[in-house]
Parts: C-alpha cells; structure tokens; sequence
C-alpha cells in the first residue's frame, strides 16, 4: 500500500490537501481518497500492520490534530487527539501501540527560520516556545510531553524495543540552535533522558538500527535545517565509537534507512547534480548503485518494492512504485502540466583544483543562429544545490527561459554533490573561490552557446542573494543584477539575523572574536566599486536575512548614483508565501533584466 498527499489550488488561490492511497499488489485497482481535502495535512506514518496515522485540520481549520486510519481503504479516519499548538512528524513505535511526534504547546505559527518572524515590541526577550517530544497511548487516546520543558527537539525514532528513543534537540530559541544540537536517548515511559552525542557538526536524519546496538545519522556542515546533505556516521547506542561510514565519498547523502540486518543501510545521495540510490555495505564501507538519474526523488522503501515522488526538468512530481530504477508510475495528477522552458544541459567545468558542475537552461523557443543573454542564478545555502525538478512556489528562475534568456545555475564550492570536502570549500572564504568558479562556469558557457557576452545578467536569493551583492562590488562583467533577501554586511548581520548558530561553523569565530574575517566578505566594504543596476527585494519579516541588509545595501547604491530599486513586501518571511508576492517580484526581475540589457546594447 502507498500514500501521499496532494495539495490543490482552487481558483480564489486557496489551497487544499487532500490524502489518497493505491494498492500496489492490485495494479488496476483505482487509487483512493482516504479524507476529505483540508487546509494541512502532513506526517503520513504507516505502521507495521498497516495502519495510516498523519496530522490534519479536518475537524477544524487552524487546529491541527492527530488522526489514525485503522483500515485506510474500508474505514474513515478517527481523531485520536488535539492540541493547543503545532503537532508534526508523527511515528509509530515498533510495537504499535503508541505514536511519538513533535508537539509545541499553544504555538499556532508553522516553526522554521523561513517563515514570517513575529514583530518585537516592548522588552524584547528571548521568549520561546519549546517544541517538545509526545507520546500519545493509542488505547487511552491520551498525548503527553517527555522530553525536557527546556529543550527544543527536533527529530526523533524509535529504539526497536518500543520503550525508548533517539532524539536531536538543544536549550534556547528551536530556529537559531538547530546547529548546535546534540543527540540524547529517552525512555518512552519515565521520561528519563541521557545525552549520548555532542557533535562537531550539523546533524539530521536520525535511525536507530533494527539490531538497536547502534544510532546512524547524517552529519555535515549544513547551512540550513531541512537541507540536507554530508557524510554518514554511526555511534553506538551508548554514544561511543562514533564512526564515519561513508569518508570521502564524492556524493553527498541526504537520507538513508537501516537495513533489516543492521548491517547495510539504503541511502540517495547527491551526485553531481543529479541523484542516486545506493545500498551501503558498513563491513566494507562499499556501495552498491541501484539507480541514478537526472532527477530529483523523495524516497520510501527498501530495493524490493519503494515508493518515490519523481520530478525533472521535464516531467512535474508523480508518484511511482515498484524497485529501484524499476518504478511504474501510480498517479497522473500532473499529466497536463507541460515545461514552457527549454532543454537543460548538465555542464561541467575546471576551476582551481575542484571539478565544477552546473546546470544551462536554454531559451524557449530556441535558434542556434541567434545570440540571446543570459542570467546566472546563484542559489542559496550555500549548502545547496541544483538539482532537476520542477519549478516549486517561490522564484524558479528557469522560467526566464521562456522569456528568451540562457539561465545559467552552476553548484560552485560549498554545495553538495561532491563530497564534504568540496562542501567545507568556503570555509572562512565566502565570496572569492565560489565566484572564482562560477566566473569560470560563465566562461565555458559563452564558450559553447551563442550568449551575448554583452548582455549577462546575476540573480540570486538569500547566499544567491549575497553573492549577487559581493559579485557587483568584484567585477563589472554583469550588465545587470537582481539581489533577493541579501547579506551586504557580514558583521552587523551577525546582529541582527535570527539564527547566527549558523554562522560559527562557516567563520571559524563570532564576530565579536574575529571580526576580520567577516569583514573580508561583506560587499558593504567594497561598495565603491559597483557600477551594475541592482533590484533589491526582501520580506519585511525575514529573520534569515533581516530587511536592514537590504537597506544597506540599497543606500550605499543610491548614495553613489549606482541605478537600484528596493522592494520590501510586507508580512512575508524569508519563503514568500503570498502567490500574488511571488507573482510580483518574478514581473520586477524580468522587466529589470529586459530594462538593464537590451538588445542591441
């Protein structure tokens, strides 16, 4: 049995989610909607005997709750339990008899650095809600806190004996302390919590083995929670022997599950743009590809039957079932949909010592007679990186493509898809060797592909957004330049952003101890040099990178006569969420560009 959700926009741009289920042992048996559509849904959990649990606001718009499909293909789902606040992430223990997920008590706003911070006013304090690790007893229909009033966890499984837990959490504000997080065990029962692991690095995706002698997870520099991307470890369940599974491995793991003898584990990975899955020998550290492919997944299984969201640059997300590289497809809900943008070629170049790739969209309609600009799309991170897959709500900058641009996106130092190594590249060293190498990317473009070499543009959001800042302030090579939620001064962002944990791992230092290095990236301190038109735009309520950068930035334009435009959208955050904000600031970016380097000059 599979199940997935699927999110629909009705004409007043509300949107629904609805759950639907298919048989896969019955292939021309129809798929099934197992709820009636509400405004969340999220947290499809199976059990071991075929139970669907999630959390929804069926019962109540804005009151999430959780609720149990004990037959999910004969009977309608019943609402186990309520609660005041923000419920996530629900998993059954082994036993079946109870569900963990994550609940924060009286908190109505979806947690994450991303989202809309709330204005400050009065004594400003570091006032949190914690989100905390819940248990509810199936049979009493009952939840209850476990973990510590003082610690905000992050994520969670199941030990194999249903009386305990691995959990990732940290004290103090849950945006900003992700990145120092560390690894405790608890007892299901008593509540009883033990640290067993205080990384050196970013963790996620946390797995106790089915043996339960050992805890795995992903660890690396991580820039963001939610992207992830590094080396696989285990530790013992005590916390000892820590050992990293996969070193020096030329991909970038991003999830992974045990295998039932506790001796292998299934894992994708990042590779060079594109994605793999490959089964992981821990005797002998090897691997074994099972697929691979220009695509990006979201993956559930084992290698003889999983379940796969797939989405390219050519086909929009479907649901797909059977084993690895074998996969039928089960849902046609996007079957109308069609790309408007042209080819995308995979490219790969030389820069410094690193093997670079990136990714070229062409034009839409396309002559390879013609010359046609082109803008460079600096994604954000910068632990990131491109990968094929259909535009998601946001700025997907391939569709310029359709507006008769190349739109170049190359991955440089500091994304994934090339091993830690090439990851940790820009380690104290923002700015100079990654746009070393996607100078080197625009180089081998224009080399290859009639571009107008007169008419290049850069763009970017968030890290995109500041290299777009830092790449105006080194070279006049870009004709024009759009900056989304920016950085224009490393040390008083320091300052003023919502999660400066982050910051620690990529300067080696606070400000406040090595300020130097922050300075030697801040574009604020190369201002003098800009001469390229710049749009800048920001939500007013981005905590990720604050609207002050923006202004800085701007300023410093307008006060040297440089041609800038700043848009600030009120109540967006860090991720627009507002379709008609979105709407606005792809029009601005393109009128920009079509402005800024006409054709003909």
């Amino acid at each position: 049995m599979a199940a997935w959700s699927e999110t629909v926009r009705a004409k007043d741009g509300t949107e629904s989610v609805a759950i639907w289920i298919k048989d896969l042992r019955d292939s021309s048996a129809p798929a099934r909607r197992v709820a009636e559509p509400s405004d969340a849904v999220h947290g499809l959990a199976w059990s071991r005997d075929g139970r669907l649990a999630y959390v929804s606001s069926a019962d109540s718009p804005g009151e999430l709750a959780l609720y149990v499909a004990e037959k999910p293909w004969r009977a309608k789902p019943r609402k186990i339990t309520s609660a005041q606040g923000y419920l996530a992430d629900p998993a059954w223990a082994p036993d079946g008899r109870s569900i963990a997920l994550l609940w924060i008590e009286g908190e109505a706003r979806v947690p994450g650095p991303t989202e809309a911070t709330k204005p400050d006013s009065g004594v400003v304090a570091s006032q949190t809600h914690e989100q905390r690790l819940a248990i509810v007893n199936l049979a009493a229909k009952k939840m209850r806190a476990i973990s510590p009033a003082d610690m905000y966890a992050y994520e969670f499984d199941w030990a194999p004996d249903s009386d305990h837990l691995v959990y990732l959490a940290a004290p103090g504000a849950g945006d900003d302390n992700w990145f120092v997080a560390e690894l405790y065990t608890i007892d299901s029962d008593s509540g009883a919590a033990h640290g067993i692991l205080k990384p050196s690095m970013q963790v996620a995706n946390l797995r106790w083995s089915p043996d339960g002698k050992s805890i795995a997870f992903i660890g690396g520099l991580m820039s963001d929670e939610g992207s992830t991307g590094g080396d696989i470890y285990v530790v013992s369940a005590n916390g000892a022997a820590l050992r990293d599974v996969t070193p020096k491995r030329k991909s970038s793991p991003n999830w992974f599950r045990w295998m039932p003898s506790s001796k292998q584990l299934l894992m994708t990975e990042g590779v060079s743009g594109e994605m793999a899955v490959s089964t992981l020998d821990l005797a002998s550290d090897t691997a074994e590809p099972l697929w691979n492919g220009p695509e990006t997944i979201v993956f559930a299984g084992d290698p003889s039957m999983s379940a796969v969201v797939r989405s390219s640059w050519n086909h929009a997300p479907e649901v797909w079932a059977g084993r690895p590289g074998d996969w039928k497809q089960i849902t046609h809900s996007n079957d109308a949909l069609h790309p408007n943008w042209g080819d995308v070629k995979s490219l790969e170049w030389k820069s410094d010592r690193f093997d670079v790739q990136g990714w070229l969209v062409l034009p839409q309609p396309y002559d390879p007679s013609k010359r046609y600009p082109m803008v460079v799309a600096v994604h954000g991170g910068p632990a990131s990186e491109y990968r094929p897959g259909w535009p998601r709500p946001g700025l997907p900058l391939q569709l310029l493509s359709s507006q008769g641009y190349f739109v170049f996106m190359p991955n440089p130092r500091g994304s994934y898809g090339h091993g830690e190594e090439f990851t940790r590249a820009n380690v104290r060293d923002f700015g100079y060797g990654d746009l070393r190498d996607i100078l080197a990317g625009v180089d081998t473009v224009v080399k290859n592909y009639p571009v107008d070499n007169q008419r290049v543009g850069i763009a970017g959001w968030s890290y995109g957004g500041y290299m777009t800042m830092w790449t105006v302030t080194q070279t006049h090579r870009f004709r024009a330049a759009f900056a989304g939620a920016g950085i224009a001064n490393w040390q008083s962002y320091y300052g003023q952003n919502s999660i400066d944990q982050w910051m620690i791992p990529y300067f080696g230092a606070s400000v406040y101890d090595d300020p130097a290095v922050y300075a030697k990236s801040s574009p604020i301190d190369f201002i003098k040099n800009v001469q390229t038109p710049t749009l800048v735009v920001v939500g007013d309520r981005d905590g990720e990178c604050p609207p002050p950068q923006s202004y800085e930035f701007w300023h410093a334009l307008k006060t040297f006569g440089v041609k800038t435009e700043f848009v600030l959208y009120p109540g967006e955050g860090h991720g627009f969420h507002k379709p008609e904000d979105s709407r606005d600031v792809f029009e601005r970016l393109v009128k920009w560009f079509d402005g800024n380097m006409p054709a003909g000059k």
